[in-house]
């Protein structure tokens, strides 16, 4: 996760006011008071309305951030979608179609404007990938293994792909021009979820006869286990910025319940969070755990949905230390 000394480095700012544009983790010595400050943020985030796509739908995928998101393929019911809809922060608007239609497939990206779609349902099980620049999809090298329900993170030039349909755990790593295999995960499963990056990422949750709340962590070489999810899902969704750093957000429980719930994951441990306004599963996400979309998805009442929710951690503040 880039924070403030990734930025600007060690050396404390010497100010003679507080910063305007607050970083998490940002630190000053104000010449005023004579009082060394910092910006902190408040543990518990909390969901909003955020902006109503245009297509109804459900088991597409996503990437970019909260401001600037794409949310690109899934199902109508029916029929299978090629539909793309770029987020700028509070509208949906559709740009250019993905060349192939399919759902249950994912995405990774920085931006609306730089994304990579893979995988997914056609049917058949597709191993396609496509690249976004804004513009239009263009299709690229196909992934080694030919995959559906799978989980993605990264950007356009640097992903990573890991699960999917059938109960696969191939994790395989995009470099901008081919994918290539590389180690798999240790619980084989499908449906699942992930945040991060191509280097350092999260898988979590998914089905694994029965659905799992199994957590692995990944550092460019290999999958570790650790801490479990607080409640078993598949179907869900998940957003984050490295393996210490992640969201998980709805999903369908061994009870065939769509969570509202939302977990967030500290490096360690995954704690309980302030919940969706309603449970969806198979929706779109993307962003940090500090601001974060969920958009379509699945209802139980509702059926498909349009609705986006918005996913932030508001600063609370300057914080004061005492040097003495």
């Amino acid at each position: 996760m880039t924070d403030y000394k990734d930025i600007h480095g060690f050396q404390i700012e010497i100010r003679s006011s507080n910063p305007t544009n607050l970083v998490n983790g940002q630190v000053w010595y104000n010449t005023t008071n004579s009082k060394l400050r910092g910006a902190t943020v408040s543990s518990v985030g909390a969901w909003s309305t955020g902006g109503t796509m245009n297509s109804a739908r459900y088991a597409l995928a996503g990437a970019g951030t909260q401001t600037s998101a794409l949310g690109f393929g899934g199902t109508l019911d029916p029929p299978v979608s090629a539909l793309v809809e770029s987020y700028n922060g509070s509208a949906w608007t559709e740009v250019g179609d993905l060349n192939q239609q399919r759902y249950v497939l994912a995405g990774a990206g920085a931006s609306n404007t730089a994304a990579l779609a893979f995988g997914g349902f056609i049917p058949p099980r597709s191993a396609e990938t496509e690249t976004w620049n804004g513009t239009a999809w263009t299709e690229v090298a196909d992934l080694n293994t030919a995959r559906n329900s799978l989980a993605g993170d990264g950007t356009n030039t640097a992903a990573i792909a890991f699960g999917g349909a059938s109960s696969t755990g191939k994790t395989e790593k995009w470099n901008g021009t081919s994918w290539a295999e590389t180690a798999d995960l240790n619980t084989a499963r499908y449906s699942l979820a992930g945040g991060g990056t191509y280097t350092s990422a999260l898988a979590f949750g998914g089905f694994a006869s029965p659905r799992t709340a199994v957590t692995e962590s990944w550092n460019d070489t290999s999958w570790t286990e650790v801490a479990d999810l607080n409640a078993a899902r598949d179907n869900l969704m998940g957003t984050g910025s490295d393996n210490d750093n992640a969201l998980c957000i709805g999903g369908y429980t061994n009870t065939e319940v769509n969570l509202d719930s939302t977990e967030l994951w500290n490096g360690t441990s995954w704690s309980e969070q302030n919940n969706l306004s309603i449970g969806v599963r198979t929706s779109g996400a993307t962003g940090t755990t500090a601001a974060a979309i969920s958009f379509a998805g699945v209802n139980p009442s509702a059926g498909k949905v349009a609705v986006s929710e918005e996913w932030n951690v508001p600063f609370i503040g300057i914080r004061e230390f005492d040097l003495s």
